[in-house]
């Protein structure tokens, strides 16, 4: 008599051989592409968490920044010197201070007597203008005071600062605009 295995016991022993060279290359194949798929929404979500960091610190710095100047410029008592990247103010008391941006380094730099503090760093742009009172209807600035800055009343200051991703400038924040009127 001779024996033939029946057709499940072939399936069973078949299954025992191990993979086949096809299934394995199918195998990693697949394997290769989840794990691609899966380094890519690791590195996506990485650099999202540095833009929201950089995000965060460019607000924080700006409000700061902005409270600061608000508070210095509106309780000076003139502007000394004027010049787009630069502002000199006199306090009632006669302290003298001053904002000044360097676009080599872009950083914004607040003076106070001897004293001298990196308000803003990664500035793109700067700019001061000063106006001789507010203004009118529509908003349209007249009388600059470019020339004569101690009958400055009205300091327009704008900036946009940026930081770098893994070398590449790809954070920008919006451009920051005051209009500070001084009160004295």
């Amino acid at each position: 008599m001779i024996f033939r295995p029946s057709v499940s016991n072939r399936k069973r022993s078949r299954s025992r051989w191990g993979w086949t060279l096809v299934e394995m290359m199918i195998g990693t194949g697949v394997g290769s592409l989840v794990l691609i798929a899966a380094s890519q929404i690791t590195v996506f979500t990485a650099r999202s968490f540095i833009a929201l960091g950089n995000y965060n610190d460019l607000d924080r710095a700006s409000r700061n920044t902005l409270d600061v100047m608000c508070m210095e410029i509106r309780g000076a008592k003139s502007v000394g010197s004027f010049a787009t990247n630069q502002l000199v103010l006199t306090n009632l008391d006669g302290t003298v201070f001053s904002y000044s941006w360097d676009p080599s380094t872009g950083n914004l730099t607040r003076q106070w007597g001897s004293e001298s503090r990196v308000m803003l760093t990664g500035c793109d742009y700067l700019s001061f203008d000063i106006f001789q009172r507010n203004p009118t209807v529509n908003f349209w600035f007249t009388n600059s005071t470019v020339g004569q800055p101690y009958m400055t009343k009205l300091v327009n200051v704008s900036w946009k600062c940026s930081r770098k991703i893994l070398g590449a400038k790809i954070n920008t924040e919006s451009v920051q605009t005051a209009k500070i009127v001084i009160r004295n």
